[in-house]
């Protein structure tokens, strides 16, 4: 086998695996809001546009401090979360409660439009020039890059080791949520109101706080993720909600009630483009996504891991 070829075929499933993380991370957020509310978030992109521009804001005040890095990286992601779970309440709270018993294409609309507000108020206050982080939020340990050299390749295969960061955020939040999921009291609720919101009510389970407590964690979600698209990028910017469109095809592709659906469509989508782009044409990374998803609804309607809903007139 051609040594030169061995290593293209690492490097593409390297960096596959990493923009699955990614975008497993970002459909994460989708789904939670869908299982709670049955809504499509499409202001998604713009949650992680606006998480991505206060973490920089966050590092940028640390930067000025002089605090260390390490603990002015621990610091804005801190105070990054509880920024975004104010965000998500003040969202729920003012705009999409009153809502609760509308239609649903009215509150999808509505997620339209808060995109397009969220998407004004970062420009007044940042600008729409891209922004550099100040300083890397790498961990040290994750900073440099991986060298593998085989006899008769034409040149080593340099890896960054700062995509490992991707990953690793990925699997400690989705083991954080799994844990939540089934200790907590607050998600064994939101898991009954995921299931049957009205035997959840007659449970004594209150779907407001449920609610709430969905958009809070999707903003976090969605903060954090932009903040990696920033450090990946080495810059925050308006292209941020572009890569949040890429997350649609997955969670249909995975299921848009399924949590597991998210993560195995994340990497799917991502190895697919990924594989696509450097073994038969660039051109191909944006089309063999839906190419695929067609393919799978046509056997599987609800996706790979979606629940098939049957309602009884």
């Amino acid at each position: 086998m051609d040594p030169n070829e061995v290593l293209k075929f690492l490097r593409l499933t390297y960096t596959g695996f990493s923009d699955g993380a990614l975008l497993a991370l970002i459909a994460l957020g989708l789904v939670l809001v869908f299982k709670s509310t049955d809504v499509i978030n499409f202001a998604h992109g713009e949650f992680m546009l606006l998480g991505g521009f206060v973490g920089y804001q966050l590092l940028t005040i640390t930067a000025s401090w002089g605090i260390d890095p390490t603990l002015g990286t621990i610091l804005s992601v801190a105070a990054l979360v509880a920024a975004m779970v104010i965000v998500g309440t003040l969202v729920e709270r003012l705009i999409l409660r009153p809502l609760i018993g509308e239609q649903i294409i009215s509150v999808i609309m509505v997620t339209i439009g808060l995109s397009s507000i969220i998407d004004a108020i970062v420009g007044l206050a940042w600008g729409t020039i891209p922004q550099p982080l100040p300083y890397s939020i790498v961990p040290a340990a994750l900073s440099g890059r991986w060298q593998i050299e085989m006899e008769g390749a034409r040149r080593p295969l340099n890896l960054p080791q700062e995509a490992m960061l991707t990953i690793l955020v990925v699997v400690i939040l989705v083991v954080l949520l799994m844990v939540f999921f089934k200790r907590s009291k607050y998600g064994i609720a939101m898991r009954a109101t995921a299931d049957d919101q009205q035997a959840a009510m007659s449970m004594g389970i209150s779907i407001r706080v449920v609610f709430g407590l969905t958009w809070s964690l999707t903003a976090v979600l969605a903060g954090i993720a932009g903040l990696l698209i920033g450090e990946l990028t080495n810059a925050v910017g308006g292209d941020i909600p572009v890569v949040g469109l890429r997350a649609f095809p997955v969670i249909i592709l995975g299921g848009l009630d399924s949590v597991a659906g998210a993560i195995v469509g994340g990497f799917t989508i991502a190895m697919l483009e990924t594989y696509a782009s450097g073994y038969i044409d660039p051109s191909l990374k944006n089309v063999v996504p839906y190419i695929a998803l067609l393919i799978i609804l046509m056997i599987k309607p609800y996706g790979l891991f979606g629940q098939k809903r049957i309602e009884r007139v």
